[in-house]
């Protein structure tokens, strides 16, 4: 069994890949920056602080390491932070583990990278990346690293779960702002909970030599979701009525805008954005679990108590 350092281990799906992994390898390893790590400590577990927007933290940090899971990211902020811990960070990191003979590195990036668009079905070899935002610009410069040193990439749309702070919630406060008007929409949208994702990126790190066919891969559950059902599963959440109304994105986003709300969480519910995610199961050799429906009623307590704390 491989040793696997996870990065972004306290994060949201860095911590279920923690607690994914621990038990299957040899030895694990945590880096976290802001907060330790969830997942109890035992033995053949360690902890390391590091920064990756300062890369002298990161030395040593790789040393008995063979599987690198590199989940840390920075998601919006500043320009400058994105291309420190994205760009120069992941650089940087990539560098620590080659140094420390790390044999394998698993990336997990975003379909944002993609750009704006609609996509139906499709395949990460048939797609070009037209990053628009500084976080997407920068998490494509990661994947651009991790490539030429020959790791691997994966690229989730929308993830749901315990610890989603992004989606679920950032909907169902839109929704709020409306004073309890429903937004529909019949788009397509890949999704996959954050427990699924964390398997397919251990199942990526774990796999046998020449088991994966591809160097970027969708990581989403083959079914995808309506825009309408995402919705619905927020406003439950958050215990907002059934509405009498229903808008579609654009008039919901222009009310948002009339009550001096921003739209960020509504904009990827406007067209589809389905990406085809089955060669990565076949890969592996996995069946996708259930669903969206199954996955979410999992984390819909976990969602409530912090939908409606908010």
């Amino acid at each position: 069994m491989p040793s696997i350092m996870i990065t972004g281990a306290s994060g949201f799906i860095g911590s279920h890949v923690a607690r994914a992994a621990a038990g299957r390898t040899a030895a694990l390893t945590l880096m976290s920056h802001r907060r330790p790590p969830a997942v109890p400590r035992s033995a053949g577990v360690r902890t390391v602080t590091a920064d990756l927007a300062a890369p002298h933290t990161l030395q040593g940090t790789c040393e008995g390491v063979d599987v690198l899971i590199h989940c840390a990211s920075q998601i919006g902020g500043t320009p400058e932070a994105n291309e420190a811990v994205n760009a120069r960070g992941t650089e940087a990191l990539v560098a620590e583990a080659r140094r420390a003979g790390v044999s394998r590195i698993v990336h997990l990036s975003t379909a944002s990278v993609y750009g704006r668009g609609t996509f139906i079905g499709a395949r990460a070899e048939d797609l070009v990346r037209r990053p628009g935002s500084p976080t997407s610009q920068t998490r494509a410069a990661a994947e651009d690293t991790v490539l030429a040193a020959g790791g691997t990439v994966l690229r989730p749309h929308i993830v749901h779960g315990e610890g989603d702070v992004w989606v679920v919630p950032v909907i169902a406060g839109a929704m709020r702002a409306l004073r309890h008007e429903v937004v529909g929409g019949e788009a397509l949208l890949s999704v996959v909970s954050a427990a699924e994702l964390a398997r397919l990126l251990l199942g990526a790190a774990l796999a046998p030599a020449g088991a994966l066919s591809a160097r970027v891969y969708h990581a989403v559950h083959p079914e995808p979701v309506s825009a309408a059902r995402l919705l619905r599963a927020a406003a439950d959440c958050a215990g907002l009525p059934p509405a009498r109304r229903q808008l579609t994105v654009e008039q919901a986003s222009e009310a948002l805008v009339a009550r001096g709300h921003t739209v960020t969480g509504l904009g990827m519910l406007a067209t589809d954005h389905w990406f085809d995610g089955s060669r990565l199961w076949a890969d592996l050799g996995e069946e996708p679990g259930p669903g969206f429906e199954e996955d979410f009623a999992g984390a819909r307590a976990w969602y409530e108590d912090t939908v409606r704390a908010a």
